[in-house]
């Protein structure tokens, strides 16, 4: 869009509702960024860090687990499965030196299951070792990882069960 394009629809943006700054941007092209840094920085508290300086993130080691477990489960699979597999961490038990974790990857079709398993179990087993292998990267201990892959139908379609599954 050209600038003379974007005013009337900036214009018709601000009539919606009391906006603090619109700060027009193209991140194509870099343009605005600079400012709607500056704008952001004017809106941010100033006061003492909420978080140590050695703490990245306020989720469990549990959380994490699924997240880089999903993490792999997408990037092996693109668009092969639907994202509405799962993960779900079954048990984590976290040792000073080891964590045992049992995870399962929910799918919602026995032929989603076959190709998340894969030919002779390979592709979930290079998930699962790719997960591992962050997990103990970021956990900082050796980490056990047991991933099935189970079938729940219709399971994206029930809030009890996305509850279940760790989505709110």
């Amino acid at each position: 869009s050209t600038p003379g394009e974007m005013l009337p629809f900036l214009r018709d943006v601000a009539g919606e509702a009391s906006f603090a700054d619109i700060v027009p941007v193209s991140a194509q092209k870099k343009q605005g960024l600079d400012r709607l840094l500056a704008v952001i920085r004017g809106h941010l508290p100033v006061q003492a860090a909420i978080f140590a300086d050695d703490e990245f993130t306020d989720r469990s080691e549990r959380f994490l687990a699924a997240e880089l477990l999903r993490e792999k489960l997408f990037r092996s699979l693109g668009d092969e499965v639907p994202y509405g597999a799962s993960v779900l961490i079954e048990k984590f038990e976290a040792l000073p030196r080891l964590c045992r974790i049992h995870a399962a990857i929910i799918v919602d079709k026995d032929g989603h299951k076959a190709i998340v398993i894969g030919r002779a179990g390979e592709r979930l087993k290079r998930m699962a070792t790719a997960a591992r292998k962050d997990m103990e990267a970021l956990f900082g201990r050796k980490v056990h990882l047991e991933v099935w892959v189970k079938v729940r139908s219709g399971c994206t379609d029930d809030d009890a069960q996305l509850r279940g599954l760790g989505y709110d």
